[in-house]
Order: structure tokens, then C-alpha cells, then sequence
């Protein structure tokens, strides 16, 4: 199986880290050695007029220009914030990329240079596991870093007080949606001909690629346009209520998006899920997709961990699968919408299908208990779980997905495969150790 890792390869990786490294240095030392990945694409800059970051720094994105007539709208992720710890950057984890702002050399960074292979037009090789193309390669890329707290689509100037008040009053710009516009702006003029056009991020860059898709659609015109929403889903709340209820109506009001919701036919500012349905009715033609694990203990905690009781592990994870669920029954009938929702996956708390690696970045949905003894005897070892209907890789999905508009919809069901497999149980910790510091 092409996800077989050596341990003793991947010991030397360890060796030839320094122990001391920061976070960052540390992950990407791993991945110079553990993987065939990065980019070193020649970006341009572009200081977008009138834009802006959280802190009021300027707001800039990035291209790579080349000769293909397809093009990858990206908009990167990173948490989200709606007061003074998480828009300040104390809350940590739970706060907001970026709160001091874009420098010019920000595509040299790990996050836009590793993060999504996506940008980087090849599924990562590792030992062992040969480097594979993906369908983007060689496409123009737009990079819309992100800076602002608001998935991008923030209208809003906020002033935030400091809890503790040791510090004075954050006043923090949600412009996203200013920004969003002006990039699709630019880019129109730059690029008036856009054969296939794939909208995408991951995180809160996925709440963006669905929440600004009808903007990005709309203003850059493509012959023919995809949507891939990772990790960052808006699920139901018919009539305002519902798990995901108190997120919403949250940022409804810290980000401004009652300006928002008024741009997007269809929408109904009370159901933010309406979004699923109202963007494939308006554009019939094109495809959508929605893939993340049922496990994600990240933006799940952003959903819910601050605003439901009890708010563990085990209920804010029931909240998850209960809205997931949802969802999947609503985009079922959709006939331009596809979903790939693996189980789980031990790299970011099941966080993202498609980033650093696609190392169980896969979706069966017959995974099962194996259910004869031999089968026990087959690679990998120590696997219970074995897939009895169609094994589908995220690189499979993404070609079949673009090139062949062919419509997926797996849910995969509960299942130890990715926790079992030995490959992950070397590379997980790694990746783990090093995102952690």
C-alpha cells in the first residue's frame, strides 16, 4: 500500500532536527526530509487598495501566473475571533491567524509554502510513496492570506475590551469581505479568461470558499466552476436554532454580515446552512463538495465549546456528528453537490482533509471490522478494519471530482483504520509534535 512508512527512514528525521527549534523550523525541517512537497513558485505581490488586516497593517495577496487556462481561487484558513483574547492572538489556538498582519515575504513562510498541496499541484511523496499530481498543477493561483478573524467575509469595524484590563481597548478591522471583493476585482482584469475555476481553502479558508463563492462566481466568470469547502462547513439552523445557533448568531453580529447575507440569492440569514442549497440552485451547472472528518476536534471546539453546556470532548463531538449529519441529508439530494467525509484522522485533531499530506486523507464507506481470519494476515499489519465497497483517495476524488464531474457522496462510518495503521502511528506524532511546539 502506498502508505507505507519506515521507521528507521523516519528516525533520521528526528536525528537531524534540532531540539530547540521552534515550532515552525521544527515542522518544516520534518517536512524537507519526511516529504517531496513545498513550492518555490515566483508569487507576485499585490497591495490591495483600500484593504486591510485586523490590526489596520495592509492588506496583500499573492498570484503565480502561468500558461494553463484553469485557475485556483485559495483562501487560506486559520481560525476565527470575535473579542479581545482570540483577536489578539492570547487566546492561542483558538484565535485567529495572523493578528499582526501580512509581511511582504509571506509566501516563504511554512503555512503558504506546505500547507496545502492543493497550491502545490502534487500530493506530497514520502518515503517510500511516490509524489502524485494532482489536477491544479501548473494552475494560476490567487492566495488570499488571511488576517482579518472573520473567514474572510467580515464588514465591520469592532473595538474589543481586554477582560483582565491590563491592556487598552483591540480595535480590530473586519474587512474580509473587502478584501475578498477587491482581490476578485484585480484578478478579473488580470485574468478575463478563465476556462475551469476551483474556489477553495481549507478551515475557516473552507467557510470562505462557500460563504464568498457567489462573489468569487459572479465577478470572475469562468467557462466552468468547482467549489471545495475543507473543514469549514455552515451547518442548519432552521428557524435560528440548533447547535451551531449561538456560533452564528455571534458573528452575525461581531463581524457585520447582515450586509453580507444580503448580497447572496436564496439565503436565509437565519438557516446559515441555506447556503449549501442556495448557491447549487443558483448556479446548477457547477459542482460543489464538502469534505472533513466526523472527528475534527478543531473547528467543532470554535462551534461549540464556548457557547453549549456540557462542552467536553465526547459532547462537543456528538454536537459535531449530529450537525454533520444533518448536512449530509440535506446536500444528499443535491444533484451538483458531493461530500467526502472520512472518519478520522490522528494529524490536527481530524482537522482537514487536505493538508501537509493525504495520508488518510481517504473515504470508504464500507469500512468494517474484517470479516475473516485471513484477512488479518493482509498489509498493513495490525489493521481490524478493511474497506468492502470503494477505496477512495482524496487525490482520486479531487481529478474525478474537476475532470470527470463526477458527483461523491461518502460518509464513512466509525472505524479504527487510520488509528491502526502504522504508517500514521510514525508520521502522526511527528507532524503533531512539531504543530504543538
Amino acid at each position: 500500500m502506498r502508505r507505507r512508512i519506515l521507521g528507521s527512514v523516519l528516525a533520521v528525521v528526528v536525528s537531524v532536527v534540532p531540539a530547540p527549534a521552534r515550532a515552525e523550523s521544527l515542522l518544516q525541517g520534518i517536512v524537507n526530509v519526511l516529504v517531496d512537497g513545498g513550492n518555490n513558485y515566483d508569487w507576485y505581490r499585490v497591495d490591495l487598495p483600500g484593504g486591510f488586516c485586523g490590526n489596520g497593517s495592509p492588506y496583500k495577496f499573492f498570484i503565480r501566473k502561468t500558461a494553463s487556462p484553469n485557475m485556483l481561487f485559495f483562501f487560506e484558513g486559520g481560525g476565527a475571533c470575535w473579542d479581545y483574547d482570540t483577536c489578539s492572538g492570547r487566546a492561542g489556538k483558538l484565535g485567529a491567524a495572523n493578528p499582526n498582519g501580512i509581511p511582504d515575504d509571506y509566501m516563504k513562510q511554512f503555512t503558504p509554502k506546505y500547507v496545502s498541496p492543493l497550491v502545490n499541484g502534487a500530493d506530497p511523496g514520502l518515503p517510500f510513496r511516490s509524489r502524485t499530481d494532482l489536477v491544479t498543477k501548473d494552475w494560476n493561483i490567487v492566495y488570499l492570506p488571511y488576517c482579518t478573524g472573520d473567514v474572510h467575509v467580515g464588514d465591520r469595524d469592532a473595538t474589543y475590551t481586554d477582560p483582565t484590563g491590563q491592556q487598552p481597548p483591540l480595535h480590530w478591522n473586519h474587512h474580509g469581505f473587502w478584501n475578498t471583493q477587491g482581490a476578485v476585482w484585480w484578478t478579473h482584469l488580470v485574468f478575463p479568461n478563465i476556462d475551469k475555476l476551483l474556489v477553495t481553502g481549507f478551515s475557516a479558508g473552507g467557510s470562505a470558499a462557500l460563504a464568498a463563492y457567489y462573489v468569487v462566481r459572479t465577478g470572475l466568470f469562468p467557462q466552468k466552476s468547482y467549489m471545495l469547502n475543507d473543514s469549514g462547513p455552515a451547518y442548519l439552523t432552521p428557524g435560528g436554532s440548533g447547535f451551531s445557533a449561538p456560533l452564528h448568531q455571534q458573528i452575525t453580529e461581531s463581524w457585520g454580515l447582515a450586509s453580507v447575507f444580503a448580497r447572496i440569492p436564496g439565503f436565509d440569514p437565519n438557516d446559515f446552512g441555506s447556503i449549501n442549497t442556495s448557491v447549487a440552485q443558483q448556479f446548477p451547472a457547477d459542482r460543489f463538495a464538502y469534505t472533513g472528518y466526523s472527528r475534527d476536534y478543531n473547528y467543532s471546539r470554535f462551534s461549540y465549546e464556548r457557547f453549549l453546556i456540557p462542552n467536553d470532548k465526547f459532547s462537543v463531538l456528538a454536537y459535531w456528528k449530529f450537525d454533520e449529519d444533518q448536512l449530509v441529508a440535506a446536500l444528499r439530494p443535491q444533484g451538483n453537490w458531493s461530500y467526502f467525509i472520512p472518519w478520522e484522522r490522528p494529524i490536527n485533531d481530524s482537522h482537514c482533509s487536505t493538508i501537509i499530506t493525504f495520508i488518510g486523507s481517504h473515504a470508504c464507506q464500507r469500512m468494517e471490522k474484517k470479516h475473516n481470519w485471513w484477512e488479518y494476515l493482509e498489509w498493513p499489519p495490525g489493521e481490524s478494519y478493511k474497506c468492502y465497497s470503494e477505496f477512495v483517495g482524496m487525490d482520486r476524488f479531487l481529478d474525478q471530482f474537476i475532470n470527470q464531474d463526477r458527483q461523491f457522496q461518502i460518509q464513512e462510518p466509525p472505524n479504527g483504520y487510520n488509528l491502526e495503521d502504522p504508517g500514521m502511528n510514525i508520521v502522526a506524532p511527528l507532524i503533531n509534535a512539531a504543530l504543538d511546539g
